[in-house]
This record gives C-alpha cells, sequence and structure tokens, in this order.
C-alpha cells in the first residue's frame, strides 16, 4: 500500500478506531511485556503508536519516556489528548531514523504487518540498531489464522476500509530476525476480537 494511501486510510479510521479500541484489549500482554524488561524506567518507541492506548500510556504511568510515532496525524491528535506526555512525530515507520543505541524498547503493535515483505529485513536492521544492547522488542504478526494463506500480501477490510497485510510464515520470520542478529525470546498466538495473531519478543545481545 502507499504510504498516501495508508495515512488516509487511518485518518479515516482514527475516531471508530479509537472507540472501538476497548475490544482489542492488549493491556495485559503489553503489561507483561513490560515487567519482564530489565529496566524499570527507561526509553520506549513505540510505532504505529496510534492513539497512544494503551502501549504508550502504559509505559508513560511507569515513568518511562516514550516516543510515538505513526502515520496518521489524526490517530497523533487523538495521542496528545490521551497520553500529552508522549513525544510525537508523525512519519512512515520505514523513513524515520534515530541514533544507535537510543532506545531500551521498541513495540510494533498491530504495525509491522501493514508494510511489505520486501521491506521487513531493512525494517528489522534498524530496530537492532536503534536498540540499546540488552534491549527488547514487542510486534505483532499476520498469520495464517487470520488470512488464510501460510504466506501473504494484500488487503482485507478493517472497520469498513482496506487495509494492507503481509506475512511470511512464522518459520522465514524467525530465521530473518536470526539472521539480523536478533534472539528470539518467544513467539505465541493470541486470539483478541476474533482475530488471530503471532506476538513475538525479540532481543539484542549484549
Amino acid at each position: 500500500m502507499e504510504i498516501s494511501k495508508l495515512s488516509n486510510v487511518y485518518d479515516k479510521l482514527a475516531e471508530a478506531y479509537d472507540r472501538k479500541r476497548s475490544l482489542f484489549n492488549i493491556d495485559e500482554i503489553v503489561n507483561e511485556f513490560r515487567a519482564d524488561l530489565d529496566v524499570d524506567r527507561g526509553s520506549l518507541l513505540d510505532l504505529g503508536c496510534g492513539t497512544g492506548v494503551p502501549v504508550g500510556s502504559l509505559f508513560v504511568r511507569n515513568g518511562w519516556d516514550v516516543v510515538g510515532v505513526d502515520i496518521s496525524q489524526k490517530m497523533l491528535s487523538l495521542a496528545h489528548d490521551h497520553v500529552p506526555e508522549m513525544k510525537t512525530v508523525c512519519s512512515d515507520i520505514c523513513s524515520i531514523d534515530f541514533d544507535a543505541s537510543t532506545f531500551d524498547a521498541i513495540t510494533l503493535v498491530y504495525s509491522l504487518f501493514h508494510i511489505p515483505k520486501n521491506k521487513h529485513r531493512e525494517l528489522l536492521g534498524k530496530l537492532y540498531r536503534w536498540l540499546k544492547p540488552n534491549g527488547v522488542a514487542l510486534f505483532t504478526y499476520a498469520t495464517k489464522e487470520f488470512t488464510g494463506r501460510d504466506e501473504f500480501e494484500g488487503y482485507i477490510d478493517f472497520l469498513g476500509q482496506p487495509l494492507f497485510y503481509s506475512h511470511e510464515t512464522p518459520g522465514k520470520l524467525y530465521r530473518l530476525l536470526e539472521n539480523v542478529g536478533f534472539q528470539v525470546v518467544s513467539g505465541k498466538n493470541y486470539s483478541i476480537a476474533n482475530e488471530t495473531f503471532l506476538w513475538v519478543t525479540i532481543r539484542k545481545p549484549m
């Protein structure tokens, strides 16, 4: 999906997405991720932060410095209302850049699978560079249970709007992560609001 189209779709979805966010209750997963981190308070990069809830809001409440990046200005306007302490940047997550070893943790919740497969390696390489040694990232990955195919690249309706999704098999994903240099900490399917996605935690070695 072209970046401008993705931005337009999420601008249209912003208010409905915000109203229906409670249907996609991921608080327990995000809380568990934060609790397992080696630092009590640190710096988090939330790529595809949306309205700032629940990831940004949870980390800010626990004393973290959070940078939220999203392609939709309307999503970020809502994020400013919900989590005014979070620094926000309106950008394509594939285009933005940060200094090496900047963040203790990075999250990509419901965002990586909107990126074409041929860009996954480059983006994951950036995550590796941006994380501090021993830093950890959490991301969601589309699955056969969601798309109906072992591998997929195409459009699926979400809240009445066509959204681009892509994924490889889990085996190919794990090999890619290891080739980039990550340690795969965990990978588990969760079904939330009748959508099944793979939630993956990865670590940059010391």
